[in-house]
């Protein structure tokens, strides 16, 4: 059932970024430091819910980082996760999702292929900023939850990547006077509630949170990006490969504009977290 419409622009190649998702899975466990850390914070917030949530959805889980979450904290007596008889986990890459183990599916967040009042619990970490209609996701999402269900996400918000976004636009236009799409717009934090409230969910809360990631060189961050499969995905993107001027010149941008003083520089990651009840 898909709630897209007609109208609905098309920012993201879903193709694209099943084709980095597949990339990126053979190598992942050397990149994924910052989506872990992701789902770590989001199972965190489980604290301080007191009730089970026993048939679990898992929206863009890549090789299970919350399943291996899940399981960690069950071995060691520090489930606050509550009770998860049933956690199903989906990716739109069949060779990533094929990495994980446990009960899996093929899916790609914009279809969701689950029946009405089929979950208790909704979960996604840095997943759903690569659809082009987070309404029409959030309004699938809330369908599959049971009365009183809940959904828990994460996303990337638009404070994310902002130094490496200004370096290239800075070096774009001394080279070229003019700016490419190079890295994906994400959600400001000020659109979230909107959002929630339009799909329908029931007492929204959104907040959010800077993670700063320090590198030594911008090369290794965007070696890092790909590994994650988040490479750019948008169907205005560049078409040809970068060239080398421009990204030497972008990166002189960034370590005189973002560098410390032991000359590492840093990259900005906003955390935004969602969170909304199915009315009962």
């Amino acid at each position: 059932m898909s709630t897209k419409s007609a109208a609905t622009p098309l920012i993201f190649n879903r193709e694209l970024v099943k084709k980095h998702r597949t990339r990126a899975a053979n190598g992942f466990s050397q990149h994924d430091f910052l989506l872990r850390e992701m789902a770590n914070r989001l199972c965190e917030r489980f604290e301080y819910i007191k009730r089970d949530f026993p048939t679990t959805l898992d929206i863009g889980a890549r090789d299970g980082i919350i399943a291996k979450i899940l399981d960690s904290s069950l071995h060691g007596n520090d489930n606050k996760m509550g009770n998860i008889k049933t956690l199903i986990q989906t990716d739109i890459s069949e060779t990533f999702i094929g990495t994980a183990s446990g009960m899996r599916v093929v899916a790609d967040e914009e279809f969701l292929p689950f029946t009405d009042n089929s979950f208790d619990l909704v979960l996604s970490a840095g997943n759903l900023h690569l659809v082009n209609d987070l309404t029409g996701t959030l309004i699938q999402i809330r369908r599959i939850l049971k009365p009183d269900g809940l959904f828990l996400g994460m996303v990337f918000g638009g404070q994310t990547l902002r130094e490496l976004r200004t370096s290239f636009e800075k070096a774009e236009i001394e080279i070229r006077g003019g700016i490419s799409p190079r890295i994906s717009p994400f959600l400001d934090i000020k659109d979230g509630g909107a959002l929630l409230q339009r799909a329908g969910f029931a007492l929204p809360v959104v907040d959010s949170e800077i993670l700063n990631v320090e590198y030594t060189h911008p090369l290794k961050l965007m070696h890092d990006l790909r590994g994650m499969g988040e490479a750019n995905a948008m169907y205005d993107a560049p078409k040809n490969f970068t060239p080398c001027s421009l990204i030497m010149q972008a990166t002189d941008h960034y370590f005189r504009d973002f560098s410390n003083d032991a000359g590492r520089i840093n990259a900005s990651f906003e955390l935004v977290t969602l969170t909304g009840w199915k009315a009962a």
